[in-house]
């Protein structure tokens, strides 16, 4: 009787601790916000898929802060994981190619703008998935909101694929990403009405509004509803911000989001 009394204390014991340790677990999908039992934990449960989203610290134009891609990719890809419901997202690398320190080209002619090779960009994403792989992901997916840099991703996705033939282990990039925030995304404003000219392909009124529907905070728009047209002089490619509204970046955020999930569900399930 002694015995069967102390086993049933030990077994609430135990409940009861394993209940305090699953409270105690965070509701995120957000890697470091994870403790590292509590994400083994996980990967075991079958959260088997991490998004390694990618930014770029570079300027935007006067009234758009210089962490847009990576305040975006990051927001972005919590939507997505959370669509997933299997996924979870690492920290963000916000140092990417932006051209060249000596002389000074591209975004690197405006103060801000952070720039590094190509090679060790690429070297970078194999480390980072390399390490994932390790740990027990399987799908290890690369979301970059950048153009110039997608290339880049393609080559180092490729190589890791081959280097992990035969290993349950895959690198994805997820083309309907970028085709959905550009391209795409430009579509769409134009069935609204919006001209090209106003469109534009950085800083312009898509880029703007997509950051408007995310992390308003991070848009000036005083000077923004209120300054003259900019130019490329100012960093603003083709473009007119002005009308940019929250409501138009919603739009894009949906496509991006909506477009992403169903791209990365049908290449793990096909697998």
């Amino acid at each position: 009787m002694l015995l069967s009394l102390r086993r049933t204390f030990v077994a609430a014991l135990f409940l009861t601790a394993t209940q305090i340790t699953f409270a105690q677990t965070p509701k995120t999908v957000v890697l470091e916000d994870l403790t590292w039992t509590e994400l083994r934990a996980q990967i075991a449960a079958g959260k088997t898929t991490i998004i390694i989203p990618i930014g770029a610290t570079e300027q935007s134009g006067p009234d758009v802060a210089l962490g847009k891609h990576n305040v975006r990719v990051k927001i972005l890809s919590q939507r997505i994981a959370e669509g997933l419901g299997n996924a979870l997202v690492a920290p963000v690398i916000a140092y990417v190619p932006e051209g060249s320190y000596a002389p000074t080209t591209s975004h690197m002619r405006f103060p801000g703008t952070i720039t590094v090779p190509d090679d060790v960009f690429e070297k970078t994403l194999e480390s980072a998935a390399n390490s994932f792989k390790v740990h027990g992901f399987k799908n290890i997916v690369f979301l970059g909101d950048h153009g110039g840099y997608q290339n880049d991703i393609k080559k180092v996705v490729a190589q890791l694929n081959k280097a992990w033939s035969g290993s349950p282990a895959r690198a994805i990039l997820p083309p309907e990403y970028y085709a959905a925030s550009s391209d795409g995304y430009a579509q769409i404003l134009r069935k609204h009405g919006y001209r090209d000219d106003e469109i534009g392909t950085h800083a312009g009124l898509a880029d703007t509004s997509l950051q408007l529907a995310v992390a308003p905070q991070m848009v000036r728009q005083d000077s923004l509803r209120n300054g003259p047209k900019l130019g490329l002089a100012d960093g603003v490619y083709g473009g007119d911000p002005r009308r940019s509204t929250a409501e138009l970046g919603q739009l894009g955020i949906d496509a991006i989001v909506t477009q992403t999930i169903s791209a990365l569900k049908t290449a793990t399930a096909a697998r």
